[in-house]
């Protein structure tokens, strides 16, 4: 599984869409590292997407989640790592926290996917995502340099028949479990793919959670609110650090 790694210190492991490559999750957030040593971030791209290969051998999201966790424990052995997770990947962070909390350092979920039925989602309306030249130009820029790439190099019809069906693309076991580590969670007010309203009820799991709803964010976040993302990345990272502060 191809993976890259930048840094040294603790370990802090991102995880992209489902098809998506390590590519935007590096560049959204090396700035925060930017002036703060001591974090070795490893950016994983899952089987069938990036330059990582499908494996035949799996047929659902537990056998993607126990790829994961593999390279994970290669990657990182006895250490204490933290995690993020964007959209399915914040399935997968969520999954891997379930198997052992007390390895987890902190999570942060970027527009998780909460619930898995599409058609059981609380979902918003995009009327008040306020298209501006400047916000195309960002998405469309976005767009470019990082999600299409990524749909081309993904193997579409491996990651299909696992998202094709509910059965096989949820997680067998409800990853919910309680979690007092440092916990970041942020959603698109205008996110009409996984939604904000459905990780308000998972905060009871995370005592310990800044959740934050941006506005003029969809599913794609950040593409305007970049500065405010980072600064809230930023203040998790220190909640991780400065655990007695």
């Amino acid at each position: 599984m191809h993976y890259e790694s930048f840094g040294t210190g603790r370990p802090i492991v991102f995880l992209p869409g489902w098809g998506g490559a390590n590519g935007e999750g590096r560049d959204v957030h090396e700035p925060v590292f930017e002036g703060r040593p001591g974090w070795r971030r490893i950016y994983i791209d899952p089987p069938g997407t990036g330059q990582s290969p499908a494996v035949p051998s799996i047929t659902d999201q537990d056998g993607m989640l126990s790829s994961i966790a593999e390279l994970i424990d290669e990657l990182v052995g006895d250490e204490l790592f933290a995690l993020a997770g964007t959209s399915a990947g914040g399935l997968h962070a969520r999954g891997i926290v379930k198997r052992d909390p007390a390895r987890v350092l902190g999570l942060l979920l970027r527009v998780p996917g909460i619930v898995v039925d599409r058609t059981k989602r609380t979902l918003p309306t995009e009327e008040y995502l306020i298209k501006s030249a400047a916000y195309q130009e960002a998405w469309t820029d976005k767009q470019r340099r990082y999600y299409d790439p990524a749909e081309e190099q993904a193997d579409l019809e491996f990651l299909g028949r696992i998202q094709g069906d509910v059965a096989t693309y949820a997680l067998r076991e409800d990853p919910a479990v309680r979690f007092e580590g440092p916990t970041l969670i942020v959603t698109g007010r205008q996110d009409t793919m996984t939604g904000y309203a459905d990780a308000w009820p998972i905060l009871e799991d995370y005592p310990r959670a800044t959740y934050a709803v941006l506005d003029q964010e969809g599913h794609d976040l950040p593409v305007q609110r970049v500065g405010l993302y980072r600064a809230l990345v930023a203040d998790w990272l220190d909640r991780i650090e400065h655990p007695d502060a």
